[in-house]
């Protein structure tokens, strides 16, 4: 009943940003509810969380990114962003959306993933 849907993704040079955006839509409110966390895999690797964000604007991340990833949401148009500044080749990775509920954990929900290539 929860849809995410993210965009932003694609090819990078080192050095470069991008911004990554998850939409959620069907049965989500209130959106507020929900943490929203960015997770990554990599080819051959385990998937690895990045970044989150709770409704009440508590964030996390990794210690890979911290310094060089902002998470942010805008709860009117049901959003969570990810501005990837310093982007490194070892940020190669398909980048997914995540919402879980903060009251009702099993209500949790996965977008399908974007691609992010960071090549020179």
């Amino acid at each position: 009943q929860v849809q995410l849907v993210e965009s932003g993704g694609g090819l990078v040079q080192p050095g470069g940003s991008l911004r990554l955006s998850c939409e959620a839509s069907g049965n989500v409110n209130p959106f507020t509810a929900y943490t929203m966390t960015w997770y990554r895999q990599a080819p051959g690797k385990q998937r690895e969380m990045v970044a989150s964000i709770s409704g009440r604007l508590y964030t996390d991340y990794s210690d890979s990114v911290k310094d060089r990833f902002t998470v942010a949401r805008d709860n009117g148009k049901r959003t969570v962003y990810l501005q990837m500044n310093s982007l490194k080749t070892e940020d190669t990775a398909v980048y997914y959306c995540n919402a879980q509920h903060n009251i009702v954990p099993m209500m949790t929900y996965w977008g399908q993933g974007i691609q992010v290539t960071v090549s020179s």
